[in-house]
C-alpha cells in the first residue's frame, strides 16, 4: 500500500515509556488516495494523538469493508524504506509484485510480509474476475539495528489459532496465549484477527509489558466493559495482564500490540526514517530512478511509478503523543 496523499505531512513521532491502561478512542479518518484508481481508505494510524502503537505506526482499512472503491484496489510501483507492511485481506485476491522478485497472489487467510529495510519497491493488484477486494493494511515501523536488513519478502498461508471458548483468534505475527506466529519480527510485537461468537464472553490473557488498541472490522464489541466504536482505534494502553472480550450480534476484531516503541520516528510518504535528511535521500533515489536502491519490478515500466510529492516546505513538525 502507498500513502498517495498529494500533500503527507511529514512528523516526528516520539518515542514514550509505558502509558498505564487507558481507553481511548481515535476515529479513523478517510483518505482519498488519488492515483489512476482513485482508492480511498479509511486511516486509522498515525492519528495526531497516537502515532504507534508499539512499532505498528499505519493502519489503512481498504474495499468493501470500508469506503466504496468501485475501480478496485490497484497501487501502481512506488518505494518503501525502514518498515514491514503487512497486508491482510479480507475478501477478494490481490496480486503483489516487488523488487526482489515476488510475484504472489493472496487471498483471505493469508498473510504478506514485506520488509523493506533499506529499500524495496512494489505493486499491489487487484486479480481481474474477483471481487473488489476489502483489507488491512499495516506498517510496523523497524527498529534501529534493523533498519539496513536485506529486503525480503515472505508468504503465510499456515497461520497459528488460538481457541478459546467464544473466541478464535488468527495470531497474524508475534505470539498470543500459546500461539506463535512464523512472520518475522524485529520487535516484540503482536496482531491477531479475532472472531468472537454472538454472546460471547471471552477473558484474553495478554502482556501488562505491551501496549494495545482494536479496531473492529464487523460487528460489536466491548473490551473491560467499554464499547468499542466501528471505524477508528480503541486504544487501551498497557498494564493489562487480560482483556475482556464481550460481543451481543459477534465481532471480527484487529489487535494490535507491542512494546512501546523506543525510538523516534519521522514519517513521511512511504518512508519510515530518523531524520528529514533521511527523507530526502530516499526521495531523490525514488525520484532519480536510482537501481541500486530501488530496482524495477518485473513486468512493470518505469512510467508506472508513481512519482514522490514534493517535500514540505517546513523541517519536522513534532506529533507528540498528549499523555
Amino acid at each position: 500500500m502507498s500513502d498517495l496523499e498529494p500533500k503527507p505531512e511529514e512528523s516526528l513521532c516520539e518515542c514514550s515509556g509505558r502509558p498505564g491502561p487507558r481507553a481511548d478512542f481515535h476515529p479513523a479518518r478517510e483518505v482519498p488516495l488519488g492515483g489512476v484508481r482513485g482508492v480511498t481508505v479509511h486511516r486509522s494510524l498515525p492519528q495526531r494523538d497516537l502515532p504507534t502503537v508499539g512499532a505498528w505506526c499505519f493502519l489503512d482499512q481498504f474495499g468493501s469493508s470500508g469506503p466504496a472503491t468501485p475501480e478496485g484496489h490497484d497501487i501502481e510501483p512506488h518505494p518503501h524504506i525502514g518498515l514491514q507492511t503487512v497486508t491482510w485481506p479480507l475478501d477478494g485476491r490481490i496480486r503483489h509484485r516487488d523488487s526482489v522478485g515476488s510475484d504472489i497472489e493472496i487471498v483471505p487467510g493469508q498473510l504478506n510480509l514485506m520488509t523493506s529495510g533499506h529499500g524495496i519497491a512494489h505493486s499491489e493488484y487487484r486479480v481481474p474476475g474477483n471481487p473488489n477486494g476489502a483489507g488491512l493494511q499495516l506498517w510496523i515501523a523497524l527498529p534501529n539495528e534493523s533498519r539496513s536488513v536485506a529486503p525480503h519478502f515472505e508468504q503465510h498461508k499456515d497461520l497459528p489459532v488460538l481457541v478459546l471458548p467464544g473466541l478464535r483468534a488468527t495470531v497474524l505475527i508475534g505470539t498470543l496465549g500459546d500461539a506463535t506466529s512464523a512472520a518475522t519480527a524485529y520487535t516484540p510485537i503482536v496482531g491477531a484477527d479475532l472472531l468472537i461468537d454472538a454472546g460471547a464472553e471471552v477473558t484474553l490473557p495478554v502482556r501488562a509489558d505491551f501496549e494495545y488498541a482494536v479496531l473492529v472490522v464487523s460487528g460489536d464489541l466491548a473490551v473491560s466493559g467499554i464499547d468499542a466504536q466501528s471505524d477508528g482505534l480503541l486504544y487501551l494502553g498497557s498494564d493489562r495482564d487480560e482483556l475482556v472480550l464481550t460481543s451481543t450480534a459477534g465481532a471480527q476484531v484487529l489487535l494490535l500490540g507491542g512494546e512501546p516503541f523506543g525510538e523516534d520516528l519521522v514519517m513521511w510518504w512511504n518512508f519510515v526514517a530518523r531524520s528529514h535528511e533521511e527523507i530526502v535521500e530516499a526521495r531523490n533515489a525514488w525520484e532519480n530512478r536510482d537501481l541500486t536502491r530501488f530496482p524495477d519490478i518485473a513486468g512493470h515500466t518505469p512510467e508506472q511509478r508513481i512519482p514522490a510529492p514534493p517535500l514540505p516546505g517546513l523541517h519536522l513538525k513534532p506529533r507528540k503523543r498528549r499523555f
